[in-house]
């Protein structure tokens, strides 16, 4: 069974090409460190935990490698949890098919096989990717924009606080490129509900291509965007949250006469975990709604959130609105660890390999 849902593909030449593109383009940029002067009002130390020797290089380039290391954290954060947000989306769209965590785990295993408790993991890479990518190459300048609004001097004075309304502004951008990627996910991780209730027509084991293209087919470009104000309505204040725990629990690691970015691969895990889970317990209600807009609206057009909303509160009530929590917290912990673990030993990493080239 294992077999049929893992596809075994040589990555070694992709990331050759990654790491050799990056190369060449830290190199050539880290040429201009010096000679390159930012934009006129920009800083050139747009993010909080920069160290000091990333403070010496162009924006662009801090930038580029807060991109990198967000992409890699994207890829960590699927890798370690994909199987707890299927039977999330699971539970959220369909609460009554369901007993619990376990029966859906179960049932979905008997039904579809390992195979089914990972669809929709393409769709999710490329939702995680770009959306924490995104998400790390605006937190620093959205850093910048919260230093300026409380009138501080520097990015290295910015509380927990302001580092928390800096991730809840940056969401709003990264929602516009997760909103559709989300959306496939979504769709794919429910195929076999939506089947079996006679909600859908298309194949249990309809490729991401597939559902990709029925989207379009069935409703244009902006079909891609169902859920869009749902998805900004848990981001924006979700982020808030998310990092906002993660940077307390990184204060609270922190030893006196010692900063952040001195902390060891487990802290920096557990903050991860930390952030996740105040991430979820914060939104989830919300996510409930957004899920069930996504995937639903498989079957004809969804009204938005304010009235998906009242009407699963009219009709079910407010329980079955924390469908499905228990997973997603407990797997908020290590792919959220993950996700954090990955993003910053990716960025000192290539910070590492800037300075040995520069």
């Amino acid at each position: 069974m294992l077999q049929e849902c893992i596809i075994k593909v040589d990555f070694k030449p992709f990331l050759s090409c990654v790491q050799s593109l990056l190369f060449l383009i830290l190199k050539l940029l880290g040429m201009c460190r010096f000679s390159l002067a930012p934009a006129p009002g920009l800083s050139v130390a747009p993010f909080a935990a920069m160290s000091a020797g990333e403070a010496k290089y162009h924006p662009l380039v801090q930038a580029l490698i807060h991109l990198a290391a967000g992409a890699a954290g994207g890829v960590a954060c699927v890798v370690s949890g994909q199987p707890f947000d299927t039977i999330k989306v699971k539970m959220q769209t369909f609460p009554t098919m369901y007993q619990g965590f376990f029966d859906c785990s179960i049932r979905t295993y008997q039904q579809e096989g390992l195979r089914g408790l990972y669809q929709g993991t393409l769709p999710a890479l490329l939702a995680n990717v770009a959306e924490n990518a995104v998400l790390f190459a605006c937190y620093g300048f959205c850093q910048q924009l919260v230093r300026q609004l409380f009138g501080l001097g520097s990015v290295q004075e910015l509380s927990d606080l302001h580092s928390a309304l800096a991730g809840s502004f940056s969401s709003v951008f990264s929602s516009m490129v997760l909103c559709p990627t989300e959306l496939v996910k979504c769709r794919m991780q429910a195929l076999h509900e939506m089947k079996v209730t006679g909600r859908a027509a298309i194949s249990c084991h309809s490729s991401t291509w597939a559902v990709v293209k029925a989207i379009f087919h069935s409703e244009g470009l902006l079909g891609f965007f169902q859920g869009l104000t749902s998805t900004w309505l848990r981001e924006v204040p979700g982020y808030f949250f998310f990092f906002g725990g993660y940077e307390v629990s990184r204060s609270f690691f922190t030893q006196a006469g010692k900063v952040k970015e001195d902390l060891g691969p487990i802290p920096l895990t557990v903050s991860g975990g930390v952030g996740g889970a105040c991430f979820w317990l914060a939104v989830y209600p919300i996510d409930s709604v957004k899920s069930r807009i996504q995937v639903l609206s498989m079957a004809g057009r969804q009204d938005g959130f304010l009235l998906s909303l009242l009407h699963i509160l009219r009709t079910e009530g407010f329980v079955p609105l924390y469908c499905g929590l228990m997973p997603t917290v407990i797997r908020a912990v290590p792919s959220n660890g993950a996700l954090f673990l990955a993003y910053e030993v990716t960025r000192k990493k290539l910070m590492e390999l800037l300075d040995r080239t520069a």
